[in-house]
């Protein structure tokens, strides 16, 4: 019975993470951070003291956003109307998981102050040895395709909706080119980390769909890699 009791035990812990990924956007939020961060921390080889001092705080977050979202089912189910207290407990509840994100951003910054400083020294100093022309051009000609493809198909404008994602496309675009400009993959890994939160925050902020997003993305990459591939002689 025991062994019984500690397998459902874990499995309603379970189902309470899975339940805060499916109703909880800023948890699904949490975690693609998460993944990202690991990820930078492998690619850049941090020691064990910076991994541990990461998953910590990565954990906090977690946590936090767990509670917060416990505490708010419960203050929902206990109250039918209005309560200035119910407010204060779920804003109370919010300060702990802002104050925990906080904390998060710190210990990254602290953690990857190092490795970013020597990637953004290889990058300035190729960068002002490269063609900047061919930048310029292959951002200019993914503007140009994605006014074009908007009036097109006659929906949404340049700066929000439509298809395809113009955000999108310049930080796809943007990345690709610092790819072949200073030809660093930590560089590249970062700047396609940077498109990428670009394009999730049209996708949160209800401008564009996953799919006008994704396409915006391919567009800025095919287009900066054609330029990049064809005048770069």
């Amino acid at each position: 019975m025991r062994t019984r009791s500690i397998v459902w035990s874990f499995n309603y812990a379970i189902q309470g993470v899975a339940y805060a990924l499916r109703t909880q956007w800023n948890m699904r939020l949490h975690v693609v951070a998460a993944v990202g961060v690991m990820i930078l921390a492998l690619f850049f080889r941090l020691g064990t003291l910076e991994i541990i001092a990461l998953a910590f705080a990565i954990t906090l977050v977690f946590v936090t956003e767990l509670v917060n979202t416990a505490l708010e089912a419960a203050v929902d189910i206990a109250t039918d109307s209005y309560e200035p207290l119910a407010k204060t407990a779920k804003d109370v509840a919010a300060g702990a998981v802002l104050i925990a994100a906080i904390n998060a951003v710190v210990v990254g910054y602290l953690v990857f102050l190092d490795p970013f400083t020597d990637v953004a020294e290889t990058v300035f100093e190729r960068v002002r040895s490269a063609p900047a022309h061919l930048t310029v051009i292959a951002l200019a000609l993914t503007m140009i395709a994605v006014v074009v493809t908007k009036a097109l198909n006659r929906e949404g404008s340049f700066m929000s909706g439509g298809w395809p994602s113009g955000h999108a496309a310049l930080a796809f675009g943007a990345a690709t080119a610092l790819a072949f400009v200073t030809q660093s993959a930590r560089a590249t890994l970062l700047a396609l980390f940077i498109a990428f939160l670009v394009a999730q925050s049209r996708v949160e902020g209800d401008f564009h769909s996953v799919t006008q997003t994704v396409i915006g993305a391919l567009l800025g990459v095919l287009l900066a890699t054609a330029v990049f591939q064809l005048f770069s002689w």
